[in-house]
């Protein structure tokens, strides 16, 4: 088996994050703060999660529902504003990590290159700036998601303006909210989108390290509770590993599945439809996690810094 394809970390590939959480950092230091722009902030980060949860991931990356092709384009819209690229490449890169789950080739395995490198160095690699799209040729053929992917930054800018927008006529029309643009673009638009990468990347990072293991799927997926409020249920990530055609992750009525319950609600109005599941009758693998044959973690190779 060949080597992860680690490339040379790019600065041009550092920039936009290095960015957004510069500009995020000054914007606060700067702004004022209400309950209503944080409670907006709130909203906007779980409304995004969920297009990153039931769009990008289990729609675009995993096809385990069906929709139109208006609200394939709607979910990949909404996802898109999260600030995490368009629906080819962040499906594309997906698809291959559960390919070469936590094996030499997976693109951000932390047993491999360790935690900051799955939860956001493997970002900065400039091979994975243009994945193949080889296997995305299921979703290559529709034009304007090919046009949302190219023009990834149009979602996040219109998002951005928009809440300025609705702060700046709230600040007239509502003063008791005590909000404004300047007010709610900072909590509404970049805090939420800071605080959701980081909610996104925790489970590439923190999902295959810390939880439970109740399925043998060859890797070091976990189920998170935690992570799974966090992320709309992407949380019971062994779950998913377990069985990746599945639309809900949490297995068990107890296991708290956001993306599920709103994709459910969806398709009684025929909005969706098709959705999978896990098989009847699948049940649990009580194993020790010494009895699972796992990847020994390769040597270490450290990126060099290019433009």
């Amino acid at each position: 088996m060949k080597p992860l394809n680690t490339d040379r970390i790019s600065i041009i590939s550092v920039l936009p994050l290095l960015l957004m959480h510069t500009v995020t950092t000054v914007l606060v230091c700067y702004s004022t703060v209400s309950w209503f722009a944080v409670s907006f902030g709130v909203f906007m980060y779980y409304a995004r999660m969920f297009g990153i949860s039931a769009g990008f991931h289990r729609y675009f990356a995993h096809r385990s529902y069906k929709t139109s092709r208006v609200f394939q384009f709607i979910m990949a819209f909404l996802a898109t504003s999260a600030t995490q690229r368009g629906p080819l490449w962040w499906a594309s890169l997906h698809r291959v990590h559960h390919k070469h789950s936590d094996d030499l080739e997976d693109v951000h395995s932390p047993i491999h290159r360790g935690f900051w490198w799955s939860h956001i160095g493997w970002l900065f690699v400039k091979a994975y700036n243009s994945p193949s799209t080889e296997n995305m040729k299921d979703f290559y053929k529709y034009p304007e998601i090919k046009w949302l992917d190219r023009f990834h930054y149009v979602p996040p800018i219109i998002l951005g303006f928009a809440t300025y927008i609705l702060g700046s006529i709230l600040e007239l029309k509502a003063p008791s909210l005590h909000t404004s643009g300047f007010e709610l673009l900072t909590w509404g638009y970049f805090v939420s989108t800071v605080v959701l990468y980081h909610g996104t990347f925790t489970v590439n990072s923190l999902c295959h390290l810390f939880g439970s293991r109740p399925h043998n799927t060859g890797d070091y997926s976990r189920n998170n509770g935690w992570i799974a409020l966090i992320t709309m249920g992407e949380g019971w990530h062994n779950n998913h590993h377990y069985y990746q055609s599945s639309e809900r992750q949490g297995m068990y009525w107890w296991q708290i599945d956001g993306s599920h319950y709103v994709l459910k609600f969806l398709s009684f109005f025929r909005i969706v439809w098709d959705l999978r599941t896990f098989p009847k009758k699948t049940a649990p693998v009580d194993t020790m996690e010494e009895s699972v044959a796992l990847p020994a973690p390769a040597p270490a190779i450290e990126p060099q810094a290019t433009v």
